[in-house]
C-alpha cells in the first residue's frame, strides 16, 4: 500500500491498522502535513518512523522527511501561502520570507542558501545581505 495514502484514504487492515476516521489519525494528519511526513501503518515502520500509540494501541507510524525535503515543502508551503511564486514577491516580503525560514532552520540545510536563493530569483549574495540585515538590527 502507498505509503502516503494509508492512513488518510484506507480504512486499516482489521485488527490494528489506522483508519482513516480514527481521533488520533485526524487529530495529527494537519501536523504530518505541514512538516512534510508522511503516516504509514504501524507494522510498516522502518528505520527512523516514529510508531504512535493511542490508548495502548499502536495506531500509526510517522516518516518524517529529509531536511532537504522539509526545506522544498516549506517552501511550497510559504509559495501557497502567499500566492504567487516566491520569485514574485517584492524585496519586502522576500526579506520576511528569509527571516522565517532563518528560524525554521532552512539555512542549517546543505546547499540551504542555494535552494532559497533560487526560489526566491535572487542570488545567494543576496539571501546572505538579508540575513545580516536581519542579525544586525537584533544585535545591534
Amino acid at each position: 500500500m502507498d505509503r502516503d495514502t494509508y492512513a488518510a484514504d484506507s480504512p486499516g487492515p482489521a485488527g490494528g491498522g489506522p483508519a482513516s476516521g480514527h481521533p488520533f489519525v485526524v487529530a495529527i494528519k494537519p501536523l504530518v502535513d505541514a512538516m512534510g511526513g508522511a503516516m504509514v501503518a504501524p507494522q510498516e515502520a522502518q528505520g527512523d518512523d516514529v510508531v504512535l500509540a493511542w490508548e495502548g494501541e499502536d495506531v500509526v507510524a510517522v516518516r518524517l522527511p529529509h531536511l532537504s525535503d522539509s526545506l522544498d515543502h516549506i517552501l511550497a508551503e510559504l509559495e501557497r501561502r502567499h500566492g504567487v511564486p516566491l520569485a514574485e514577491l517584492d524585496r519586502k516580503t522576500k526579506q520576511s520570507v528569509v527571516r522565517i525560514l532563518e528560524t525554521r532552520g532552512a539555512f542549517s540545510v546543505r546547499h540551504g542558501v542555494e535552494t532559497v536563493a533560487s526560489a526566491l530569483g535572487v542570488s545567494r549574495f543576496t539571501v546572505y545581505n538579508y540575513l545580516n540585515r536581519e542579525n544586525g538590527r537584533t544585535t545591534g
